[in-house]
């Protein structure tokens, strides 16, 4: 039986989810899961619901079949088949710690996603890439060529079909321009303390303040640098004993796993934009399994 998911967005009113189900019903497809949102501040209603055809509904048929009950509601609605995997960029820099556990993830199935290439201004991750048979691109950038080494990620994201670019610690700010063209497709991480550390070295910063949690946080990006409407959150305990290094390898680790479970939210359709915040659905049941332990 074909697995599909239906996410949906409109205005709240009473009735809603009596029609999907109805509907849903009426095509032969059983519901496996589902979540749904009211959010009485801006009167916006998201839903998320998983199921299976057993009649043998099609992606297209039930897309054009349910335009009549959508408009009814004023619903922004899509289907999506469970078993497609999104098409992913990678961008890094320098910092590999988010590409390796990318990578992992992918390699077990515990990520279920095509990456269809890795974008780096440096050469520092070309072999472990070129290693995982994935397209590597080489794209410096410095200030005289950013409109065009942009110009050419933008290349590379438009000729692999890529719907996300994961920002795995890639250390260049994107134009207002591409931020604007990619707006909910692509997501970055970066750390994240109280109080606040900005410039050069934070997790030195937060050694000499005796910070006693570091965070990570993983957004949507937009023209506002790390602004963005927030995915996923985490944070790890530390104590006045632990140095700055050890504040650094503790961060590099919550900030892999944060990214990770951004990714996994945005490629299961469990993430909504909600303004400047989103709405983040559980996981199905069954979505974490790995295809192999390693």
């Amino acid at each position: 039986m074909s697995k599909f998911a239906l996410t949906v967005t409109c205005p709240s009113t009473r009735g809603i989810v009596a029609a999907i189900a109805t509907f849903l019903a009426e095509q032969g497809c059983n519901i496996t899961d589902s979540s749904q949102f009211d959010d009485f501040e801006t009167g916006n209603f998201f839903m998320r619901v998983s199921f299976q055809s057993e009649t043998g509904a099609s992606l297209d048929g039930l897309q054009e079949q349910f335009a009549a009950t959508a408009k009814g509601f004023g619903m922004d609605y899509a289907f999506h088949d469970e078993a497609e995997k999104m098409k992913v960029v990678i961008m890094v820099s320098r910092f590999g710690h988010c590409l390796n556990d990318l990578l992992y993830r992918w390699r077990i199935g515990a990520l279920p996603i095509d990456i269809v290439a890795v974008i780096s201004n440096h050469m520092d991750y070309q072999k472990v890439v070129v290693n995982h048979d994935i397209p590597f691109h080489n794209i410096r950038v410095t200030k005289e060529n950013k409109p065009q080494a942009e110009a050419r990620i933008m290349e590379v994201v438009e000729e692999t079909g890529a719907d996300l670019i994961v920002l795995a610690r890639y250390m260049q700010i994107l134009s207002d321009e591409m931020c604007q063209k990619m707006s909910g497709r692509i997501i970055n991480i970066h750390h994240s303390f109280l109080p606040s550390f900005k410039g050069a070295n934070p997790y030195k910063q937060a050694f000499e303040r005796g910070v006693k949690l570091i965070g990570a946080t993983s957004h949507y990006v937009t023209a506002d640098l790390d602004e963005g409407p927030i995915i996923e959150q985490d944070t790890v305990r530390v104590t006045h004993a632990q140095s700055p290094e050890d504040y650094v390898s503790l961060g590099r680790d919550v900030e892999a796993q944060v990214l990770a479970r951004a990714i996994h939210a945005h490629i299961h359709r469990r993430v909504f934009l909600n303004g400047n915040k989103t709405v983040v659905f559980p996981a199905s049941p069954g979505s974490y399994a790995s295809e192999r332990m390693g």
